[in-house]
């Protein structure tokens, strides 16, 4: 069964495992969440609650900000989605895919790196410095992003 957004117009319907995913980490399906985990899943990008809103707001989806705020927690507390810390707001993700984050100094932007190709980076930063990746199996690379500049 999908769920559709409110406005006939926009395309929000939720995957056909959201209902799924919520019922097994034992959360109600209550419209929220079915409508941020199907827009976190579609952008593929780890936005901020408020940027979460706004894009709601876009797609006909106009939640109030505390209740986008506390889905996002939720949804994190129980694994469906992540948060990144960095300058600036929480962004929270999701992905299926086990990754590393890039996050800019300036702005706050945080990009997604696919963990593969930096195994052997990753081994090597554990071997030389005994730091491994968090509970969330990621590290968080810090820089500027080519928006910023230098």
């Amino acid at each position: 069964m999908t769920t559709t957004s409110p406005s006939a117009h926009t395309d929000t319907t939720t995957p056909p495992d959201a209902s799924v995913l919520l019922r097994c980490h034992g959360l109600r399906c209550t419209p929220s969440r079915l409508h941020t985990l199907a827009m976190l899943s579609r952008s593929g990008l780890h936005l901020s609650s408020a940027e979460a809103c706004a894009e709601l707001h876009r797609l006909g989806a106009p939640f109030d900000p505390a209740t986008v705020y506390r889905t996002l927690e939720t949804l994190t507390a129980v694994g469906l989605t992540h948060a990144v810390h960095g300058p600036g707001p929480k962004r929270y993700g999701i992905s299926s895919e086990p990754h590393h984050h890039t996050v800019c100094e300036q702005c706050g932007q945080v990009g997604t790196l696919a963990s593969e190709p930096l195994r052997e980076a990753v081994e090597r930063i554990a071997e030389f410095t005994g730091l491994r990746p968090g509970a969330s199996g990621s590290l968080l690379v810090y820089g500027r992003c080519a928006r910023c500049g230098d």
